[in-house]
């Protein structure tokens, strides 16, 4: 059995990184080369399906881009929960920290899978077509901004920030480990979270606007980006709750969460459910309350043909019902109850991606391919397979964090 937080003791070297370690003999230890693998099939079924010609390489790239912006978008908000838990100096969040840490480590691997969409932007983006921009002032206007060149360079630099970010607060982590408990490295990662808060800020909003909004260039919203945060902030969330749950069932984290963490966990899954719902129905109600064609046309064909019952699922899935689910704090203290609003909430995030992107494609009907299934399990096993394997060569809890023995003994009021 393992051992409960108060067994440990309140100091934090006191926390055996053993008992908070996948051994090497682990089933769990095989698991990153098991999700490698369906990854690896999935992305070769994926081009396969393209290069025979079993679907059209504007269906592929649609679907490669869904799929890529929702794992992504888990990358990235373990980002924020990274730089946003150093910032605010919270404790309680220091025992799950290290998983949200091995999300943001991911963030290499989709500067590989980007190249795809790099390939692909003339199928994707209308502004690249020199036809359509010979006969389209608006395009005219917008090409300083939307040009091919631009374009990748942006990319570049947002994955160079990303990057950066997660490389210097990972390594500071793991240095952490092996350090004193004083408190000195946990002072230079608060000094430098709020900086690199600001630039996640900049580079995720600019990132939404070039990968989703520019889909339909004629379409502008300017809270998208905010939009996009907001269901990354989700995402995290729901996938921290999956991955300390089941890790938990395990006996990979050596009883350090408690239903405690499971709570605050199930609090902020509820906060940002209703911070999206928010953010999407203020884009909303102006757009229709402003009655420009250029505007409500975006919306127009969401709501047209099959699309509108996607849209009709958004508002009932994403919202209403986790609303009412997440609401009681039952729910939030059983861990199992937990689990399936999260399993819930990351398909309702998938749907809002595909809800944004594919109608640009299939504007009249809603439209499954095998390429949308392929691609998800491509990039998701690519993905969760590198967020094990990060896992597995570290203690699965900072050990050494000044703040652990606080966030050990951390109780809900």
């Amino acid at each position: 059995m393992s051992p409960k937080p108060h067994e440990m003791g309140h100091d934090p070297a006191a926390v055996d990184p053993a008992l908070v370690s996948i051994p090497h003999d682990h089933p769990w230890a095989r698991l990153p080369y098991v999700f490698a693998a369906c990854g690896a099939v999935g992305v070769l079924a994926s081009l396969g399906l393209v290069w025979g010609s079993v679907v059209e390489p504007a269906q592929f790239f649609f679907s490669w881009l869904t799929s890529f912006l929702y794992f992504l978008s888990l990358a990235l908000g373990g980002m924020f929960f990274v730089l946003v838990s150093y910032v605010t100096r919270a404790s309680w969040s220091v025992v799950v920290r290290r998983l949200a840490e091995s999300a943001m480590a991911t963030i290499p691997l989709f500067l590989v899978l980007f190249v795809p969409l790099v390939f692909g932007m003339h199928a994707l983006f209308h502004w690249t077509d020199a036809d359509a921009v010979a006969h389209d002032h608006l395009l005219q206007a917008k090409q300083p901004y939307l040009n091919t060149t631009f374009f990748v360079v942006r990319a570049l630099v947002y994955f160079a920030c990303w990057i950066g970010i997660a490389t210097w607060f990972l390594r500071q982590s793991r240095l952490q480990d092996h350090g004193d408990a004083s408190g000195r490295i946990t002072d230079r990662m608060v000094k430098v979270s709020a900086p690199a808060l600001v630039a996640f800020s900049v580079t995720v909003s600019f990132a939404a606007i070039d990968w989703i909004m520019t889909l339909d260039a004629h379409w502008y919203s300017t809270i998208f980006g905010v939009y996009f945060f907001a269901g990354s902030t989700v995402g995290i969330f729901a996938l921290l709750i999956l991955l300390a749950a089941a890790m938990g069932r395990a006996g990979l984290l050596g009883g350090t969460v408690t239903v405690e963490h499971f709570h605050d966990l199930g609090k902020m899954l509820f906060a940002f459910t209703v911070f999206w719902a928010y953010i999407g129905f203020s884009q909303y109600f102006l757009i229709w309350y402003g009655n420009i064609p250029e505007e409500t046309v975006w919306y127009v064909h969401r709501t047209e043909g099959s699309w509108a019952a996607v849209t009709a699922t958004l508002a009932w899935g994403h919202f209403a019902v986790p609303f009412l689910f997440l609401m009681p704090r039952t729910v939030k203290r059983r861990t199992g109850l937990l689990a399936v609003g999260a399993v819930w909430m990351l398909l309702m995030h998938l749907v809002d991606l595909y809800w944004l992107i594919m109608p640009v494609l299939h504007s009249h009907d809603a439209h499954l391919s095998v390429v949308d299934v392929t691609s998800l399990v491509g990039i998701g096993g690519l993905f969760l397979g590198a967020v094990l394997f990060v896992l597995r060569r570290q203690p699965v809890v900072p050990v050494r964090d000044p703040r652990l023995a606080e966030s050990l003994s951390f109780e809900n009021v």
